[in-house]
């Protein structure tokens, strides 16, 4: 007859010593420690994730410290007290569970008990269980008590929130945090566990209930009580997936395959031989992000990279489909399967999604960064203009201007173009900075025209000139690489080199024509304008903030305005404005 008092393996294989702690070597050796050199505190609180061994290691400190051969670092377990401790029923270890003893009256009576001696042990020790969850009064309540408990009184919080904990509780108790364990360190255990057992099992089986338990030991040994039910004479991988609702890896190297080779129909029909397995999506996409992470961490560490969660035997696919693709297309992968699963919980869609994200990862690889698309865009050439205008006669300057005298850009200078290029030469310095501002990319240029057209002060020398408001803009576009930049787009587009020379203006840009003349009446004074409200309304700048995460950072001044037509001007007024241009440098 089968024994109806069956115990999980999580209970029976709990650890008894600071020894038998696995994954917890540091704060073993602290405890261990102290109560060698009798400083053994007087409250201790374990923080760390779940089934790391926190209560484990509160009931191991409280035998070494009441053991009938204590106190000692190395309990016996065979005493009256170190039995009953372990098996959670001594009368002064009490152990409280602080979800459902939170009130501050339950913070009353304990301290109301503390004053009572022990029955037979040393120490009365009390082990609060996720003591996060007591009330701020019930902390309050303890404050004083936790500061100068009796002599024959020891604490020990454990609790997996220590965020919540006051940092008043925190001062006063000595902390010590509990590391998730490893895979490596897990697998190992439940081997050794299996092996007392008597139950052959797969290592690739135990890797795989290593891995899904996510660092924590007891979660391994509750699934692996689980894998032991259903097995049979000998468990394998296959048993574990089938029973763990997990894809083949297989299955998965043929989906990273097709997404690789960016055959969206064949990563489809993948994933559809897998539904009618059926796998869950939340599942499979789990899987996939895992798989994506083993090529991030291929990719920065090498081939020789550890802790991936692929099997060694799929190690050769992993390091050939790292190095197919870039870094920035693996991790715009993971953002694709990230944001994938966090919709599938509200979504009755899943394989419509899960389709979805796959098509996305084909394509990854012919999609461009912001950064080189923005780049692209300044360095695209010009649209052919409807018609070209004819080219503009040049009159000789008067006699008595004098050699280095300051020319606009509105003044037509003639310039040579270069030689290799298909397109009409400019004619002039007008026509030419239209084109290396198209050309210098969307930043500089931007910056470039806070300074209105350029002036020349000296033989194929240019001078820029920017308002007192533009003191920003003016020391970007000072830095050697810029200036650099932009001369060598000059002498790129006119075939001769140029040097550029940036200045400040004490005020605001002078205008490159004479304002027009109004005979009207003025016009009403305009409401003013909230251009950064404006400029979130824009459905290209919110669709970018969407999309991309982008902020706006500066709206540039006349942004959203529509510039009014030019007004004409007679031939004599372009003549009195081109030499009222002209100026000492």
């Amino acid at each position: 007859m089968a024994d109806e008092n069956y115990t999980v393996l999580a209970r029976r294989y709990r650890p008894q010593t600071f020894a038998d702690l696995v994954g917890q070597e540091a704060t073993a050796r602290a405890l261990v420690n102290a109560l060698k050199g009798n400083r053994v505190a007087h409250a201790y609180l374990f923080t760390g994730a779940r089934g790391v061994g926190k209560t484990s290691t509160a009931r191991i400190l409280a035998k070494a410290l009441n053991c009938e051969k204590g106190p000692t670092p190395t309990p016996c377990n065979e005493c009256e007290i170190c039995r009953s401790i372990t098996a959670g029923d001594d009368v002064d270890v009490i152990e409280i569970d602080g979800a459902s003893n939170n009130s501050v009256d339950d913070a009353r009576l304990l301290r109301s008990n503390i004053g009572t001696h022990t029955t037979r042990a040393r120490y009365k020790i009390y082990i609060i269980d996720e003591v996060h969850m007591l009330s701020k009064a019930a902390f309050n309540a303890l404050l004083k008590t936790l500061e100068e408990p009796p002599p024959h009184v020891k604490f020990i919080f454990a609790t997996t929130e220590v965020q919540k904990i006051p940092i008043t509780i925190l001062s006063r108790c000595q902390r010590f945090d509990f590391a998730g364990i490893s895979t490596e360190r897990i697998q190992a255990q439940l081997k050794t566990i299996t092996e007392r057992e008597g139950t052959p099992i797969d290592d690739e089986a135990l890797e795989l209930v290593a891995r899904r338990a996510g660092g924590s030991m007891r979660d391994a040994q509750s699934l692996l009580d689980q894998v032991l039910a259903f097995g049979g004479d000998r468990i394998t991988a296959d048993q574990v997936r089938q029973l763990l609702g997990m894809a083949g890896d297989d299955r998965v190297m043929a989906l990273a395959e097709a997404v690789v080779q960016g055959d969206a129909g064949q990563a489809l029909n993948v994933l559809d031989a897998t539904v009618q397995g059926g796998l869950q999506m939340g599942e499979l996409v789990d899987q996939m992000l895992a798989y994506w992470r083993d090529l991030m961490v291929v990719h920065c560490a090498g081939e020789q990279a550890r802790d991936l969660s692929t099997p060694s035997r799929c190690r050769p696919d992993v390091n050939r489909h790292a190095a197919s693709m870039t870094l920035d297309a693996v991790l715009a992968g993971l953002d694709v399967l990230s944001a994938t699963r966090a919709r599938l919980r509200d979504s009755s869609h899943g394989r419509t999604l899960v389709e979805m994200a796959l098509v996305r990862l084909g394509r990854i690889s012919d999609l461009l960064p912001v950064a080189q698309l923005a780049q692209l865009i300044g360095q695209a050439p010009p649209a052919p203009a409807a018609a070209a205008p004819a080219p503009r006669q040049i009159s000789a300057p008067p006699e008595g201007v004098k050699k280095k005298q300051v020319s606009h850009a509105a003044d037509a200078v003639p310039v040579a173009h270069a030689s290799g290029s298909s397109a009409p030469p400019p004619q002039s310095l007008a026509e030419l900075w239209p084109q290396v501002l198209r050309s210098v990319g969307p930043l500089l240029a931007s910056d470039l025209e806070k300074a209105g057209p350029p002036a020349i002060f000296g033989p194929n020398s240019l001078v820029l000139r920017f308002p007192a408001d533009y003191n920003l803009s003016k020391e970007h576009c000072q830095d050697p690489t810029r200036l650099a930049r932009i001369e060598e787009v000059l002498k790129k587009l006119s075939g001769r080199p140029w040097s550029v020379k940036i200045e400040g203006a004490s005020g605001p840009a002078a205008p490159t024509s004479p304002p027009a003349v109004e005979t009207g009446p003025p016009p009403a004074a305009r409401p003013r304008r909230n251009a950064r409200a404006e400029a979130e309304k824009e459905p290209l700048v919110q669709r970018a903030v969407e999309a991309l995460g982008a902020q706006i950072v500066r709206v540039d001044e006349g942004f959203g305005e529509t510039a009014p037509s030019p007004l004409p001007l007679s031939p004599a007024a372009g003549e009195r404005g081109r030499g009222e241009g002209a100026q000492e440098p």
